[in-house]
């Protein structure tokens, strides 16, 4: 502790020297390669959302994580859950979050004293004139360097490490807000695909019946050709398709399985009908509060922040670099001289301190300091960018609700009247008192209406999934901070 002490002492009186001596260049170099402070660019933000979507304005209490509890299914809260433990793009994102993590660590280590323990042991002997000589030199040694951080290089390569390794945890939130996005809307795609193969079942049913009244009729001599082998046709054509979404259902279902990272062979969804399934209620909030919920703006502005470090460091760069050395230990002989040696064993001490300032190099660093600038501007653009785009997504996810909500009304009529319409169509075509077409026209509406309205329920449940995502996973559980909205007109 002694030789430390010392040492760090001896540091700091030549670091003081040096300085003293030096002072004029270097405050001449400090003037022309100061750091100003961060562009203050500044992205617009609306007061509000265009697309009002009828959404709740209250916020729920739970975390923005955990928003596809939302939908009341236990088996897509458990997918989810199981997807955030296999997905093997998640296990990808956590890996690169380690070593974000472990290059934070290398950058901070250089603000330290690097300090070493050695040891050498080197033997002598030689001949001459008939007579023999050896010496065995050895030490034990306990060195010391650091390279003082006067203009802030080191710190801000550390604060650009930190920065970036912010950066990948958010890119690691990104990943999973869009596998469990994935998960939610390859589950309710599988119900969809089921609730639709249900319907074709239900359709060829009808099919059929009808198709039993046309053959009654055909043999009572009230049916001709024509009608008989039209329906067989229907009956054909409906059989046709459920092979076909037997097929989209088990392609599904296998795609869901990689999202768990499981092989889709004997891997089985339970299901629960779609009308079963809730509709979250989602407080949009205000666009400022992107900021805060999207993982992927706070990645854009982590790296930013990196940007804005290394800058720093690429200017400190330009300046001198003081670097203070000392070490000590013992060792045999005490003192190295060039023709004699202090033979014996004793302590030794050595002290140093070097100056160093690069006079020409062609322009790099320069052209690093150059580069970094660059960069950190194309991050900016980027930033903004990413911010745009968020309100975007959130633009176009509730302009897709509202444009759902208007449509909830005719979907469900279009439904029950086209059902009614072929049962009354059927009934007075075996009564008698109605024709084939309309009976065929009324087959065609109810089809079409049923399949379209599967269709409308998967479309309005996914786009709630597209919305949550839009919102950085759905709602804040708390209070934004402060900082937030301060960071919102960066």
């Amino acid at each position: 502790m002694s030789l430390v002490s010392a040492m760090l002492g001896d540091m700091g009186a030549v670091q003081s020297r040096v300085l003293a001596g030096s002072s004029g260049c270097l405050l001449a170099l400090l003037a022309s390669c100061a750091t100003p402070a961060p562009d203050a660019g500044r992205t617009a933000l609306p007061a509000a959302y265009e697309q009002p979507a009828g959404l709740t304005s209250a916020s729920a209490a739970r975390s923005p994580v955990e928003w596809f509890h939302g939908f009341g299914s236990e088996e897509l809260d458990g997918f989810i859950s199981a997807a955030d433990a296999g997905n093997l793009d998640l296990a990808a994102a956590t890996a690169r979050v380690a070593q974000a993590d472990a290059r934070s660590r290398i950058a901070g280590a250089a603000l330290l004293p690097q300090v070493d323990a050695g040891g050498n042991v080197t033997h002598f002997a030689g001949r001459s004139h008939g007579e023999t000589l050896s010496e065995t030199d050895w030490s034990a040694l306990l060195s010391a360097s650091y390279e003082t951080d006067f203009w802030g290089r080191n710190r801000a390569a550390g604060n650009s490490a930190r920065a970036l390794a912010r950066a990948s945890r958010a890119d690691r939130a990104t990943v999973a807000l869009t596998v469990s996005g994935s998960v939610a809307n390859g589950y309710f795609q599988v119900l969809s695909l089921r609730e639709q193969l249900a319907i074709a079942r239900s359709n060829l049913d009808t099919a059929r019946e009808v198709l039993k009244v046309i053959e009654a009729r055909h043999a009572a001599g009230a049916a001709g050709e024509v009608e008989l082998a039209t329906q067989r046709a229907t009956v054909a054509a409906t059989e046709v398709a459920i092979p076909e979404l037997v097929q989209q259902e088990a392609a599904a279902r296998g795609a869901l399985a990689i999202l768990l990272g499981r092989a889709p062979e004997q891997f089985t969804v339970t299901g629960m009908p779609l009308d079963e399934i809730r509709e979250p209620a989602i407080a949009a909030g205000l666009p400022a509060t992107l900021l805060a919920r999207r993982p992927d703006l706070q990645s854009a502005e982590a790296s930013l922040e990196a940007a804005d470090a290394d800058v720093q460091a690429a200017r400190a760069a330009l300046l001198p670099s003081i670097t203070l050395t000392a070490s000590g230990g013992v060792q045999n002989p005490a003192v190295q001289a060039a023709v004699d040696t202090l033979t014996g064993t004793g302590s030794t001490l050595t002290l140093g301190a070097s100056l160093l300032q690069t006079i020409f190099d062609g322009g790099r660093r320069r052209a690093v300091r150059a580069e970094t600038e660059a960069r950190r501007q194309e991050l900016l653009a980027g930033y903004r960018a990413a911010v745009l785009a968020a309100l975007l997504d959130v633009e176009t996810a509730l302009g897709s609700i509202t444009k759902l909500n208007s449509q909830q009304s005719a979907q469900q009529a279009s439904v029950s009247h086209s059902e009614r319409a072929l049962d009354g169509a059927r009934l007075r075509y075996q009564a008698g008192s109605g024709d084939y077409l309309s009976v065929l026209e009324a087959q065609r509406l109810v089809y079409a209406a049923r399949a379209q309205y599967a269709v409308y329920r998967l479309a309005r449940l996914q786009a709630l999934v597209g919305l949550c995502r839009a919102l950085g996973g759905g709602w804040p559980s708390a209070p934004l901070p402060p900082e937030a909205s301060a960071s919102a007109t960066r």
